[in-house]
This record gives structure tokens, sequence and C-alpha cells, in this order.
């Protein structure tokens, strides 16, 4: 009987399956969006809010305790310095599970696990968009004469 024993094993062992999620959540950190199974996805889930909510608090005794699960000095200080602001006022729900279909090569479900704030920071680092150019159509219709585009040389 299975009472009281949270999570999915996986098919692996103990070390496997931590180790397994320890490189997971590293790269979820670094890069805030990855694609996996979705067994996999949802058990991920847990380990990254436990490990923002460390971010949150923001205390020496909670950067060790990320530093001892996170692989990578980088993505903690990452953690700690901008995905924990982010997520100040939010009291969980850090991220987001979209379904993607079955995996071509087994037929896995896959899923892609992102961090949710990620469209805010998108917004800010895009630059503003150009005016575009009259084309011949409005040039027409404004009354001036259009240009014939220039054809190309054969070097």
């Amino acid at each position: 009987m299975r009472h009281r024993k949270i999570g999915r094993r996986l098919s692996r062992t103990w070390s496997h399956r931590k180790a397994m999620f320890r490189n997971l959540v590293t790269s979820l950190l670094d890069r805030e969006q990855i694609i996996t199974t979705e067994a996999k996805a949802k058990e991920l889930r847990r380990v990254a809010e436990r490990m923002i909510t460390l971010g949150k608090r923001g205390t020496p005794h909670a950067r060790r305790q990320a530093l001892s699960y996170i692989r990578g000095t980088r993505v903690v200080s990452k953690l700690f310095e901008e995905l924990a602001p982010r997520y100040r006022d939010r009291p969980g729900g850090y991220t987001r599970i979209i379904k993607l279909g079955p995996r071509r090569g087994d037929n896995a479900p896959e899923a892609m696990i992102e961090l949710v704030a990620r469209e805010k920071e998108k917004a800010k680092k895009a630059p503003p968009e150009k005016a575009k150019k009259k084309t011949s159509a409005a040039a027409a219709a404004s009354g001036k004469k259009a240009k014939a585009p220039a054809k190309k040389q054969k070097k």
C-alpha cells in the first residue's frame, strides 16, 4: 500500500531522482522554461516552488539551503537577486505547466514548464517597434508616386 507516500517514483532510484530534479530545477531557474515529460514537470513544480520560496526569504541560511540543492552559484545568485524580487508579492504558484502532446520518439506525453511572470520580463526587454514605411498602395492613396523596387545585380 502507498499510504502517506508523496511523490512519483518515475521508475528511478531515490538517488537518481534527486540528481535528476537537482539538474532540472537548475535548468528551469537558469532558462526560466524547459520541456520535459508531464510527470517530471508535475514533480519539478514542487521543487522549483520551494526554491523560489527560499529565495523570497533572502536569509543567509536560505541561501545555503538553496546552494545545497541547486547546482551552480550563478543560478542561486539569479534566484536571490532577480527571481525572488519578481515574486515578492505573489503567495505561490510561480510555475505554469503547458501540455505539448506526445513526444515523437517514444510517444511520452511532453509538457513545458515555465516561470509565470516571464511575459512581463519579455515586454520590458523587447525593443520598441519602429514605424512601418508606406507601401506603394499607401503612397498611391496619399497622392505620391511610389518608387519601383531596385533589382539586385548578380556578381
